[in-house]
């Protein structure tokens, strides 16, 4: 596959304080790449840059090879799903999709079949006429989205554009854009702080803490082989027994299955299919750990009593 975009050595700063700091990042033609990271780490900012909306102050970044120094941003071909969406209120959902393209082609003939093709592809067909506070959540985030595609940008970026959603809905829409891109095949960089949207939308994840870029991988690279504390707390839910890492869900009542832990049980959170335990132990470098047992082995379970985990895998890190 090629670079289509890279991030060169980049560095920004507002004021007085480091917000990326020599950041580099290839991103491949067609891919869904994520960056991931808490509140604060620097993803929105990188998102800004790509798009062209602030400028590095040392470093570069490069489409297709090429510098964009200079080049405004309507003029990057680069499309941008904001976390609110950044529907204009006084437009039906046919003028905010056709926005963007009324300004860049006069085809008549060409607006409609354009329009009527990303309505269909959308699933917004019959909503074209209804305005954005007549559309549920995830309807707003399609009309964000097909005024987007609309354009045929080659790289899409989007920041957060889940978030404002419920639970449910968002585990809907995420398998929708996922099947969406890849029947595009659009190249997307995509900003979330969710590890569980990182993991299942994701080609390529870049994990990233205070500007700066920790890790890279498929999510599952990431989930087995963190190469940091910090990644893998980034990656999914990890107790520590000094330099030893295991996941929550890696651990078993059966015995014999590996590693023994043993702890007083301090909590049960019925989850659903899984219970999750918190354990008291000395052996961990918390005091605590906790793991996520099947519900029905774990009803018998007495807070207060010591329990015996036996950890299925387990990092070294």
């Amino acid at each position: 596959m090629n670079t289509i975009l890279e991030f060169r050595n980049v560095s920004f700063s507002y004021g007085k304080t480091k917000i990326i700091d020599d950041f580099s990042l290839a991103v491949e033609e067609k891919s869904f790449t994520t960056l991931l990271g808490p509140s604060g780490c620097g993803k929105t900012t990188l998102f800004r840059l790509a798009s062209g909306f602030i400028v590095p102050e040392d470093g570069d970044i490069l489409i297709r090879g090429k510098s964009q120094k200079g080049i405004a941003p309507n003029k990057r071909n680069i499309a941008c799903v904001f976390q609110d969406y950044a529907l204009f209120p006084h437009m039906t959902v046919e003028k905010n999709i056709m926005y963007g393209f009324k300004l860049h082609a006069g085809n008549k003939e060409l607006f409609k079949y354009k329009l009527e093709q990303n309505l269909r592809l959308l699933g917004l067909t019959g909503l074209e006429k209804r305005y954005p506070h007549q559309l549920s959540g995830g309807q707003q985030q399609r009309v964000a989205l097909a005024r987007c595609l609309i354009m045929e940008p080659e790289i899409l970026l989007m920041d957060e554009p889940l978030s404002s959603l419920d639970a449910k809905l968002r585990s809907q829409l995420r398998e929708e854009l996922k099947e969406l891109q890849q029947n595009v095949g659009i190249t997307t960089l995509y900003v979330t702080h969710d590890q569980e949207e990182a993991m299942s939308l994701s080609d390529t994840i870049a994990v990233i803490d205070h500007g700066k870029l920790l890790q890279t991988g498929t999510g599952t690279e990431l989930y087995y082989k963190p190469a940091s504390r910090k990644v893998a707390d980034f990656t999914g839910s990890a107790n520590y027994f000094g330099s030893t890492m295991v996941r929550n869900e890696w651990f078993t009542l059966d015995k014999n299955s590996g590693t023994e832990y043993k702890g007083t049980l301090v909590s049960k959170a019925f989850t659903g299919k899984t219970t999750r335990l918190k354990i008291k132990s000395p052996e961990a470098s918390h005091g605590v750990f906790c793991a996520d047992i099947d519900s029905r082995r774990a009803a018998d379970l007495q807070t207060g009593t010591e329990v015996k985990l036996y950890a299925e895998n387990s990092v070294s890190i």
